[in-house]
C-alpha cells in the first residue's frame, strides 16, 4: 500500500475554507468528508483534512495557534514557475494572503509563500532539476 499523509487543519469556517482550497484545485472526497470535516484531496497520497475547530478540540487539549503564527509550512511543489505564481493569486483572491514571506528565486528553485484564510502557511515551489547547482 502507498503511503499517504493527512494533513489536519483547523478552521474557523468549513464553507470558506472548503471553497479557498476548491479554488486551488483540491478536489473534496464526500467519504471522508461530514458537517465539522472536509477532507480535500491534493494527490492519490496528499490529503488535507478541514476541521472545525470545535471537532478538533476533541482530538487535542493543545491550544490551536493564532492565524499570526507558524507551526508549520506546507511546501507543495507545482509544475512550472507561473503555476507558482497562479496558486498565489488564486490564493489571494479567494480569502488567503499572498507572499506573507519574500519570493525566493535562485534560478533552479522558485517559491512563494501563501496563507490560507486561517493562516495556514503553504509554499508553492517549483524546482527546475535541469538549472539544479551539482555542488
Amino acid at each position: 500500500m502507498t503511503k499517504m499523509i493527512f494533513v489536519n487543519l483547523p478552521v474557523t469556517d468549513l464553507a470558506r475554507s472548503e471553497a479557498f482550497y476548491n479554488a486551488l484545485g483540491f478536489t473534496k472526497n464526500p467519504q471522508f468528508s461530514d458537517e465539522a470535516t472536509a477532507c480535500m484531496v491534493i494527490s492519490d497520497a496528499i490529503h488535507v483534512m478541514l476541521i472545525t475547530q470545535d471537532r478538533w478540540r476533541t482530538f487535542t487539549k493543545r491550544p490551536i495557534p493564532p492565524a499570526t503564527s507558524s507551526e508549520v509550512m506546507l511546501a507543495l511543489s507545482c509544475e512550472s514557475r507561473d503555476a507558482v505564481d497562479t496558486m498565489n493569486a488564486v490564493a489571494a483572491a479567494h480569502g488567503g494572503t499572498a507572499d506573507i514571506n519574500p519570493l525566493q528565486d535562485l534560478g533552479f528553485l522558485y517559491n512563494r509563500n501563501l496563507a490560507d484564510p486561517d493562516g495556514h502557511v503553504w509554499e508553492a515551489t517549483f524546482v527546475n532539476m535541469d538549472d539544479m547547482p551539482t555542488e
